[in-house]
């Protein structure tokens, strides 16, 4: 056994004994057990995974034979290494973070539970993303969905935490039971389990099957990914569950979805026509857009961000859908950008959302309330974790030159390369499709301007919220490193676009290279590039760092013919030393010139003739992202649940009091109907249950001559 292969013992070693060790150690030693052994097992998985990320090298091997399925076997492919890094670095800051985090639930909920179902959920994943036949692949991933569902009711005495949980487990295995069938449809066909023969026998299917199968995974799998309308189960089962299980749900577990879509779509069984990359694209845009609204108009800082992450998958499935547009068409290289903004920004909203997240604990933990309206103040309490949310929000609000920017930006600009398509009606979905997507980013920002601001700025507005105090450590260490990873995933695109370009070489060759040119004359490509546009562009700093840094550039810039050398081009690492110098400029010329002659007055502030500004006058979330509810009241449908007014005298109002219920639209249009005539067919059913047996006889009677009728056709 190679060093692969030890990684990969060490893993599942580490998981396993340390889900049974725990069950030995004290509940109040659990959670610092659970942060080495998760730390370490995610380490192992991390280091695995570059190693093959770096070598290119495929880990196989062969486990047991099962009669009559054959040989379970796993391996490691870039595809997989790529989803198994960002898992481990999610699950390392969760199980670091849980270290003080858990105390919470001393002596109310059993920690060595949640050390064991965590630590073996890792497991699980890690086995599906290695899984090399279906039987292991399905077997992974129902013990990946038990193992779920057991840490969202961790807080199992809460009636939200149960019917969360519940829902979420029966719609995962709903879409679970799709994905079994087109495995079976599959290995029918091949005669074996194992990923190799039934991409081997895929080549054989029509144009039909090859529908039936895409349809079948995509919204199969699109279920785990919490793609619309298939997503009710996540901003109910995502508030519900810990902060570090929360975590490792949005970050890892809808990665699942996507890893499936793509496993199935693009390597097992891949899509050569121009209608599923449609579906795809559509999809996507909806799933974004409707995510973000209702995260626009969201008070509780879990469920808001729950539903921001229907709209980030929302983003990476979009450009997933206009890859495989691209590829129909016949434009690798538009296709290989796609795919790259797709994965990039996938890698991107599991780090910036695992720091939400883990930041929302905190400030749940501290303050005692996770509704935005009865926080703020909290960057003077806790200032090393609003200065991580900080980041996490401008990172997902796509703002430079942090790493949202970069995957948003790379999206959008491969929207606009629809632009070359032939087909005047797919070049209208795409414009339809890059509208809602620049719409997206536009509310995105308002709803991160919202929390943060309603959050952590301003004055408290509860008595939990002044009286919050700074995590320790474990908690604050984790929320910085995911931190400083947006930050270097925001300012080394030229990095990250290569790698990732490696790894989805059989979908995306050619991408790197169209994006990251050799600017760099250290570089060996340079001299590829026409000496008149180098020379313009190190004109303009394209060669700044060439002298301390490794690599071709750091100018991300795609390149078109001689009327349009230039298609677009950015570059966050010059965008920082920019900013940074815009930013010192400002404090000097602040600081020493405009008021360097001025003394401070101190002196008590005009509140309107009050004596003292009350929290209850400040503005509040409501208020902020009431707009957004007028403009798309449309969508959002409010049913008003109560509607209470004070007035003193009767004639001067005190107080208003009104609360609303907003059905999520994929809900009111799909799932409600679909529900009330199953409803209804079961009371038409329901019925027929009366008790009289010559009833019953005739049923029997009227099965048996339509069996001869059908049979005798």
């Amino acid at each position: 056994m190679d060093a692969d292969g030890w990684l990969l013992v060490a893993v599942f070693v580490l998981c396993g004994a340390g889900a049974l060790t725990g069950l030995l150690v004290p509940d109040r030693r659990n959670p610092v057990f659970l942060a080495w052994v998760g730390a370490l097992a995610a380490l192992a998985a991390a280091v695995l995974a570059v190693r093959v990320l770096w070598s290119g090298a495929v880990y196989k091997a062969l486990l047991w034979t099962i009669v009559p399925f054959g040989a379970l076997s796993v391996s490691v492919d870039r595809l997989s290494a790529l989803f198994l890094l960002v898992a481990a670095a999610v699950v390392m800051a969760s199980a670091v973070f849980s270290a003080s985090y858990l105390e919470r639930y001393a002596g109310r909920y059993s920690l060595k539970m949640m050390s064991a179902w965590f630590l073996l959920l890792f497991a699980s994943i890690v086995l599906i993303f290695v899984a090399a036949d279906a039987l292991l692949f399905l077997l992974a991933w129902e013990a990946m969905s038990i193992l779920s569902y057991l840490l969202v009711v961790f807080e199992h005495r809460g009636r939200q935490s149960s019917s969360a949980g519940y829902l979420m487990l029966a719609m995962g295995e709903a879409g679970f039971v799709p994905v079994v069938l087109v495995f079976l449809f599959l290995a029918v066909g091949a005669g074996a389990l194992d990923f190799s023969s039934l991409k081997t026998a895929a080549q054989e299917l029509g144009p039909t099957a090859r529908w039936l199968v895409f349809l079948l995974t995509f919204f199969g799998f699109g279920v785990k990914a919490g793609l619309v309308p298939v997503n009710s189960w996540l901003p109910r089962a995502h508030p519900a569950a810990p902060a570090n299980v929360s975590a490792v749900l949005s970050g890892v577990i809808l990665n699942l979805g996507l890893y499936g879509i793509v496993r199935l779509n693009f390597d097992l069984v891949p899509v050569g026509t121009i209608g599923p990359g449609i579906v795809v694209l559509v999809v996507g845009t909806l799933s974004a857009l409707t995510g973000i609204l209702y995260a626009s108009t969201e008070n509780d800082l879990k469920a808001m961000l729950a539903y921001s992450s229907i709209e980030n998958i929302g983003i990476v499935t979009a450009g997933l859908g206009a890859g495989l547009i691209f590829t129909a068409y016949g434009r690798p290289v538009l296709a290989g950008i796609a795919y790259v903004a797709a994965f990039y920004h996938m890698i991107n909203h599991s780090v910036y959302k695992a720091l939400l997240f883990l930041g929302a604990g905190t400030v749940d933990d501290r303050a005692g309330t996770r509704d935005l309206n009865k926080l703020g103040g909290l960057v003077r309490a806790l200032p090393w974790t609003s200065g991580a949310v900080l980041v996490g929000a401008l990172s997902i609000a796509a703002m430079p030159p942090f790493s949202g920017f970069v995957s948003e930006w790379l999206t959008l600009q491969t929207m606009l390369r629809s632009a070359e398509l032939p087909s005047v009606p797919v070049k209208i979905v795409f414009a339809l499709c890059g509208a809602g997507l620049a719409l997206t980013a536009a509310l995105a920002v308002t709803c991160f301007v919202k929390m943060f601001a309603m959050g952590f700025l301003g004055m408290s507005r509860s008595e939990g919220a002044s009286r919050a105090t700074e995590a320790a450590k474990s908690s604050t260490i984790p929320v910085s490193f995911l931190a400083l990873l947006c930050l270097l995933l925001g300012v080394l695109p030229t990095y990250v676009i290569p790698a990732l370009g490696r790894v989805l070489q059989p979908w995306a060759n050619g991408a790197a290279g169209a994006l990251v040119p050799p600017f760099f004359a250290s570089s060996p490509a340079h001299g590829t590039l026409p000496p008149a546009f180098v020379a313009e562009f190190h004109d303009l700093g394209a060669q700044v760092g060439q002298s301390v840094l490794p690599g071709p550039g750091l100018v991300v810039l795609h390149r078109g013919g001689e009327a349009n050398p230039v298609v677009f081009a950015m570059s966050t690492s010059y965008m920082l030393i920019v900013l940074a110098l815009l930013l010192l400029v400002t404090y000097v010329i602040v600081r020493l010139w405009l008021t360097r002659t001025r003394r401070l007055a101190r002196g008590e502030r005009w509140d309107g003739g009050l004596r003292r500004l009350l929290p209850e006058m400040t503005y509040t979330a409501t208020a902020f992202s009431n707009p957004v509810r007028v403009v798309f009241d449309a969508i959002f449908r409010p049913t008003t649940v109560e509607d209470t007014r004070e007035t003193v005298a009767e004639h001067f109002r005190n107080a208003i009091r009104r609360e609303r219920l907003a059905v999520p639209v994929a809900d009111r249009i799909v799932l409600q109907p679909a529900e009330n005539l199953a409803s209804g067919l079961a009371r038409r059913l329901a019925g027929m249950h009366h008790g009289r047996i010559n009833a019953y006889a005739a049923y029997v009677l009227i099965a048996l001559a339509l069996a001869l009728v059908i049979g005798l056709t």
